[in-house]
């Protein structure tokens, strides 16, 4: 062997028996090394501990309180909390009570439960319950507040009645808002639901409700109780559900909740409806000049139409919307007939048209018929509404001035008609204003003179407006004006 190859020889040996011996040291301090758990907070350690289940159940054992408070047998780490087995042979190892010393400290501990995240296009808000049921529980009970136990189990079961002449059905019954429920730890400074009645309130009132009462006096009725606190009837029902209709009688001495309902959840609900909606008939007079000026008599007596509509729209929270389809045409059930008056003597000169008709001072309506009535006049979500909502017609169909008046105001967003979109004021003779507004087409202008029945614009959607309708209101007075007053205009038709 030559000296060279001896000496690579030599010098492998040497390297192998370093390596080996290297190999041997590092096995004896790998043996020696430690388990034991980093515990995280955040993401950052705050130590190290030698057993992980010694320090939860110390978590569970001084949550006494928490236990007591929820009903429950375990409480948990914080959210943030982590903790990785690991082994080492060179950290400081502290003991559990340390380690939940610190936890204390830094975070709150958890409780098992369900966070239940409700989200719509404006707002964000989280529930968090131990117990699911009672979530389950409170959405029903919120539906409930809108529609009957019956109309809900005929839902639910798919048993609504067939409609053979008139009826309703809802068609698809949904939340506008996304819900999305997970099980998960929740921080025990949270707002945790355990009660169902706490929860149904939360759901019905919102969660900034300030829950009011009224006790009830001599004379009161719900109607007055309920404008007074700047409610409609129908939420004074929901707030009171122990009453069912607003001719309930009232208990003198009693606290009713007069709080603002505000739900945190908005119930839609599609109808299919089909329905007899009464034509109410003019008065007219005519003129005979063979018959003296005293006379007078009703030659031909008025008879109400009925005309059946089908029709579909949507209700949310137990508020019809605006919008209502008709579907197909209106069947005459009973045809409609004028009353006619036939008066003595003739019509004053100045009225003379050739075959003259006077259609008297009854007020005209401001649609065509059928038409629904989505919303009445008074209070609703806490705001006074001027006026009643008319559907029904479709859009672009022709709104009518109800009397004969001047146009004091007709374009976009008048004074006085914030919100109306294209929008109509008519002075009238007798002292009375009437408003027409969110409509698609104006046919007149300011100064203009109308008579009763002429075509004034079109049906529409415009300014703030959920869907295509008429908003009419009434005043004695100009609208807002000292001294003038607001009127629900269906008094003006005897219809209230």
């Amino acid at each position: 062997m030559k000296i060279k190859e001896i000496f690579i020889t030599i010098l492998f040996s040497i390297i192998t028996i370093t390596l080996c011996s290297l190999n041997f040291i590092g096995n004896k301090y790998v043996l020696k090394a430690k388990s034991v758990y980093k515990v995280y907070l955040d993401g950052k350690i705050i130590g190290f501990i030698a057993n992980d289940e010694e320090l939860y159940q110390i978590i569970s054992n001084r949550q006494k309180e928490i236990k007591k408070k929820y009903n429950i047998s375990k409480v948990y780490p914080p959210e943030s909390f982590q903790i990785v087995k690991t082994r080492s042979y060179n950290v400081e190892v502290s003991s559990a009570e340390q380690i939940y010393d610190t936890l204390a400290k830094l975070e709150s501990f958890t409780v098992d439960g369900y966070i239940i995240n409700i989200k719509s296009e404006t707002s964000k808000q989280t529930i968090n319950v131990l117990d699911k049921d009672i979530f389950d529980k409170a959405v029903k009970n919120l539906v409930l507040a809108f529609i009957t136990e019956e109309e809900y189990e005929n839902y639910i079961n798919d048993s609504q009645p067939v409609i053979e002449t008139t009826g309703k059905i809802i068609e698809r019954m949904y939340f506008d808002e996304d819900i999305t429920i997970k099980k998960g730890f929740i921080d025990v400074n949270q707002k945790i639901f355990t009660d169902e009645a706490d929860i149904s309130q939360y759901m019905l009132f919102g969660p900034n409700a300030k829950m009011t009462t009224y006790t009830v006096k001599d004379g009161d009725t719900i109607d007055s109780v309920s404008e007074d606190n700047k409610l409609n009837s129908q939420e004074f029902l929901i707030a009171n559900p122990k009453y069912t209709t607003k001719d309930s009688l009232l208990k003198i001495g009693e606290d009713v909740n007069v709080t603002l309902i505000d739900p945190v959840l908005t119930l839609s609900y599609e109808v299919h409806e089909v329905s007899d909606a009464k034509i109410q008939y003019d008065k007219k007079v005519v003129y005979d000049s063979t018959q003296p000026s005293s006379y007078s008599e009703i030659t031909t007596p008025g008879v109400v139409g009925i005309s059946r509509m089908t029709t579909k729209y949507v209700v949310k929270n137990g508020e019809m919307q605006s919008g209502v389809v008709t579907v197909g045409d209106p069947v005459t059930i009973v045809e409609k007939v004028d009353e006619v008056t036939t008066k003595g003597g003739t019509p004053y000169a100045s009225y003379i048209r050739g075959t003259y008709v006077d259609t008297g001072i009854d007020w005209g309506w401001p649609t065509n018929s059928p038409y629904v009535i989505t919303s009445v006049f008074g209070y609703r979500w806490g705001t006074l509404h001027e006026g009643v909502d008319i559907s029904g017609t479709g859009h672009g169909s022709p709104i009518y001035s109800v009397l004969e008046g001047t146009v004091v105001g007709a374009g976009w967003e008048i004074p006085r008609c914030n919100g109306g979109g294209y929008c109509i004021i008519i002075s009238h003779p007798n002292g009375y204003y009437t408003i027409y507004a969110h409509m698609s087409a104006l046919k007149v202008s300011t100064g203009d003179s109308v008579t009763r029945g002429q075509v004034i614009g079109a049906m529409g959607a415009t300014g703030y407006a959920t869907g295509t309708h008429l908003h009419f209101g009434v005043w004695h007075g100009a609208p807002y004006a000292g001294g003038s007053k607001l009127i629900n205009p269906l008094e003006v038709y005897g219809l209230i």
